[in-house]
């Protein structure tokens, strides 16, 4: 695979680091492959840690499919217990798979034993304020979702501290979940707080993705609010690099969709372009944890945790790529267009600002838009694409269809050049396949094409074959 020259960071030059889900759940390979793999680089690390893959679906709702969790049960008044003893008996499983590299397997039960013992007496004593109707339903759940979302990234942080103290290192358990502590604290109160007193050039430090703050941080990031505990620690310790450990490079285009012998690694954008793959979906990093390391200036490292002589994907303010190209074909097949026909639109002053606060009220945000003179496309997420969204767009304007439709797009920090549209244009009508929208800015960092969804892979791959290749 092409590799990727890496700029070498000064001497002590602290570095926050992210490891996901999937990627935590192969540990082992995270110790040979990241941290200890260059000995002379163990310290001046923070690794902010994800629950293990699966865990947080199964304490809160399965983040694809909606299942249920523990959280769903609890606010549906199921047996949560039962799910909440389960999950224990799964934590343990887990733990197990990891005592044959160091885990003190009695020590690693018997903490998440008693945090699901605690967590179910706070669950009942919850149960019981909610059945007396003298408080706010919609805060107490919030707060049992808050208290649930925590337990992940608690176990996982510590059985890592645990692992890495047990093979002869020093290790600290940054706890950020506020578990033992009562005091009214802001998120960014805790995280300083939290490492005023370490010093993370003689430990290696591992912190819960959770933080618990007055603010509630899943209020505003629900699920990603792991990604925003890596980039608050990261702002507030003044860290030289971000970076993020997947089980994947941040490539070209999807692997499975493209080929993997067809793809290659970006090696370096800018978080202009981070945020148009967030935004269908493609997610470097959660918008809302980006913004204040790229308002630092801080720069976002993407690598892939399982290549480890690759330097990844390094997210800069400023770059812009010295030749005109395309970076990223991506896309999603899961997104509707609301399709909205009204013959008072033309000429009047104003009329999409109606479409787009009937959007805000229902909480939808859209993907992209395409108008003319009596027509405005909307494309949205398909989970966006309630009934009751429909029903009040309906009764404001002549004609509204919701069509299931795909969204491709061709991304990069300089595609501006001339000819590249009819290029795309060409290769899509190549493969048979109508544009039936597109959208791009003058700023020239996305072009969008709205296509039938049946040829969401054949378009991408299109685009990959005439714009990447």
């Amino acid at each position: 695979m092409p590799m990727c020259p890496s700029p070498a960071l000064p001497q002590r030059a602290l570095r926050v680091e992210k490891i996901g889900g999937t990627t935590m759940s192969r540990f082992a390979e995270v110790i040979d492959n990241v941290i200890l793999r260059n000995p002379d680089d163990i310290y001046g690390r923070i690794y902010v840690v994800s629950a293990y893959g699966g865990v947080t679906n199964r304490l809160l709702e399965h983040k694809k499919t909606g299942e249920p969790g523990v959280y769903t049960l609890f606010k549906n008044q199921g047996n949560y217990i039962r799910a909440l003893l389960d999950l224990r008996d799964h934590l343990c499983e887990i733990n197990a798979s990891f005592a044959p590299i160091g885990l003190n397997l009695a020590v690693a039960d018997e903490f998440i034993a008693d945090h699901i013992d605690l967590t179910i007496n706070i669950l009942r004593s919850m149960e019981n304020v909610l059945a007396s109707g003298y408080v706010s339903r919609t805060e107490l759940l919030l707060a049992a979702r808050e208290l649930l979302a925590s337990i992940g990234e608690m176990h996982s942080a510590f059985n890592s501290t645990n692992i890495l103290q047990n093979r002869g290192y020093d290790a600290t358990f940054v706890d950020l979940s506020g578990w033992e502590d009562s005091r009214q604290l802001t998120i960014d109160e805790r995280i300083r707080e939290s490492f005023q007193d370490i010093d993370p050039f003689r430990t290696i430090c591992f912190a819960t993705g959770y933080t618990k703050g007055t603010e509630g941080i899943m209020r505003e990031f629900d699920r990603g609010y792991s990604e925003v505990t890596f980039s608050k620690v990261a702002v507030i310790l003044g860290a030289a690099e971000a970076v993020i450990h997947k089980e994947y490079h941040l490539c070209s285009g999807d692997p499975l969709i493209i080929g993997l012998d067809k793809i290659r690694p970006v090696c370096n954008t800018n978080f202009d372009v981070a945020d148009q793959l967030a935004d269908v979906g493609m997610e470097a990093i959660h918008p809302k944890a980006s913004k204040p390391l790229e308002i630092r200036n801080i720069p976002i490292r993407v690598k892939n945790a399982f290549d480890p002589d690759h330097a990844g994907t390094l997210i800069t303010k400023d770059f812009i790529a010295p030749r005109s190209k395309v970076e990223i074909v991506t896309g999603s097949a899961k997104v509707t267009c609301i399709e909205i026909h009204d013959t008072r639109m033309v000429g009047e002053v104003g009329f999409d600002l109606r479409i787009m606060q009937v959007l805000a009220a229902h909480g939808v945000s859209f993907i992209c838009k395409a108008t003319n003179a009596n027509t405005i496309d909307v494309i949205i997420n398909d989970r966006d694409c309630q009934e009751a969204l429909l029903a009040d767009l309906r009764a404001r304007f002549e004609q509204v269809q919701a069509i299931p439709v795909a969204i491709v797009c061709a991304i990069g920090s300089n595609i501006a050049q001339p000819g590249i549209l009819a290029k795309a244009a060409n290769a899509l009508a190549k493969h048979g396949i109508n544009i039936l929208a597109m959208s791009q800015t003058v700023r020239q960092t996305n072009m969008q094409f709205v296509v039938e969804r049946e040829h969401f892979a054949t378009a991408q791959r299109a685009l990959h074959e005439s714009l990447c290749m």
